[in-house]
């Protein structure tokens, strides 16, 4: 086995050693727990649970015993805290929801919780899924492990936290806009959104649920396949659950290309560059490492073709008048009535929801109401909302004319490397303007992934996006897969953790 500490292990590895018998789940669990609270000042974790992490780490020791092998038995993990959870309070990053203990497991938790996985606890995000920086939460940001003074992203940004600073081998995110992706791509790991629908969002609290997706963070691809296997599916309880059998992600992560050798495992892989994705306002530290990235892909076989993806620059608009409609409907359950913050005075029902939701929510899931209570009001719904949603299906033709000239779709998760805390606050416009190259795939409801290609301005990481067409998630494992075999940017750590 590894001299590795336990915690220097991604999914795969730690896996193979459970099985093994080289150490047990407990032990495992135990040296992270330890490592959870060694790190608290990175504000990762809002609630640990050590006591039913220690009794569902003993139960999947009794499940490798009794001779079952899953790949993920005996793995600790740690949810975003937009996950309804049984056993642990769930928060959405709000005040409004402080307390809030759900009768039953989000989907996603559940199959986790039934591939035998280990739950340390719930992570830090912006409050409802909405933000760049998670700077948003109600409970204190999460900062960057590479650079404290720096933001790690969000909305996901806790997840991205704990998977970088080694606390745990995977989390849980959602992507609604790129709240994978770009967290991801500014700590350094691995993360990908597949297909909306793939994932069920029972129990995953509602941001924009024409986008919201659920996906796993971690070291690796490979790590990701394994976790991304065990939560997809079909759902009935979720409409939007696309009805397909299983997938065995990681099997298709591992078969050859047709023609492939093992110098070039990526022979014959187009890969399209759309010339919307390298702008002249790309800073340069991030456009130095994405073609580093894309270099090593052509060493490994694949050829780089140039795509337009002509209404990129539409994403902006089109997302911000979509993503606050929907949150304005979603959000108006939130009233103080059945759960959650009820303000201590008022003098009838319709003050109880003013100062419930005015003292409970932030200013920026006030802003994103406001806007979309705007947009669906009489008089503006046809010039805006509707006019976003044609744009929407003009965005993802784009996309399908692309994908006639290539099989997958490369560029930049984010034009600059983290910024520094505090630095979107004045301008929330800035943050918005950080998600131009997420937000066109998830408009067209695209898997994508950040795979990490090297280091930026500051020793901060840069992430590489590749976007695959519908259900093509095991094509863009593979590709990062065969990347990560031939580079080691997945595996560098922030110094001192």
């Amino acid at each position: 086995m590894s001299t590795k500490s336990l915690h220097e292990m991604g999914v795969a590895e730690l896996g193979q050693g459970l099985r093994a018998k080289a150490f047990s789940s407990a032990e495992l669990t135990q040296h992270l727990l330890t490592r959870v609270t060694s790190h608290q000042a990175l504000g990762a974790f809002l609630h640990v649970d050590a006591a039913g992490a220690l009794a569902r780490a003993q139960a999947a020791d009794a499940r490798l015993a009794a001779g079952e092998a899953g790949a993920l038995i005996g793995i600790p993990l740690a949810h975003k805290d937009i996950y309804v959870t049984a056993d642990m309070p769930t928060t959405a990053g709000s005040k409004i929801l402080a307390g809030y203990r759900s009768p039953f497991d989000a989907t996603v938790v559940a199959r986790l919780n039934g591939a035998g996985t280990v739950s340390l606890g719930k992570l830090n995000c912006d409050e409802f899924a909405m933000g760049s920086a998670n700077e948003n939460s109600a409970y204190g940001p999460a900062h960057n492990p590479w650079d404290l003074g720096r933001v790690p992203g969000g909305s996901s940004g806790g997840s991205a936290v704990a998977v970088a600073a080694r606390i745990v081998p995977a989390t849980t995110g959602t992507d609604t806009g790129g709240s994978i992706r770009q967290p991801a791509s500014f700590t350094g790991i691995t993360g990908i959104k597949p297909t909306y629908g793939v994932c069920s969002r029972y129990g995953m609290i509602a941001f924009a649920s024409s986008l919201d997706q659920a996906g796993p963070m971690a070291r690796s691809a490979e790590d990701c396949a394994l976790l991304l296997s065990a939560m997809s599916g079909f759902d009935e309880r979720d409409a939007t659950s696309v009805q397909q059998p299983p997938q065995d992600f990681h099997a298709q992560m591992l078969t050859a290309r047709e023609g492939a050798t093992a110098a070039q495992p990526l022979k014959g892989l187009r890969i399209g560059l759309p010339r919307e994705f390298f702008p002249a306002a790309l800073a340069a530290d991030v456009n130095v490492a994405v073609r580093a990235g894309l270099a090593e892909l052509e060493k490994l076989g694949a050829t780089l073709v140039d795509v337009s993806l002509p209404r990129t620059e539409l994403a902006i608009p089109v997302y911000y008048i979509i993503a606050p409609a929907e949150a304005s409907s979603n959000l108006s359950r939130f009233d103080g009535v059945k759960f959650g913050h009820r303000a201590a005075q008022y003098d009838d029902l319709l003050d109880m929801y003013k100062k419930s939701r005015a003292e409970g929510f932030g200013a920026e899931v006030k802003r994103r109401i406001m806007i979309g209570t705007y947009v669906l009001s009489h008089g503006y719904y046809d010039a805006y909302y509707l006019q976003a949603q044609k744009l929407r299906r003009m965005i993802a033709d784009d996309f399908q004319q692309a994908f006639r000239q290539c099989d997958l779709i490369a560029g930049p998760v984010a034009p600059s490397v983290a910024w520094k805390a505090g630095e979107g606050a004045e301008d929330p416009v800035k943050a918005y303007l950080a998600d131009i190259f997420t937000l066109p795939g998830s408009l067209a409801g695209l898997p994508g992934m950040s795979v990490p290609v090297g280091f930026g301005e500051g020793g901060m990481p840069v992430g590489l996006q590749l976007l695959g067409n519908y259900f093509k998630e095991g094509q863009l494992l593979h590709a990062a897969h065969a990347l990560q075999q031939a580079t080691d940017w997945h595996t560098q750590a922030p110094a001192g953790i």
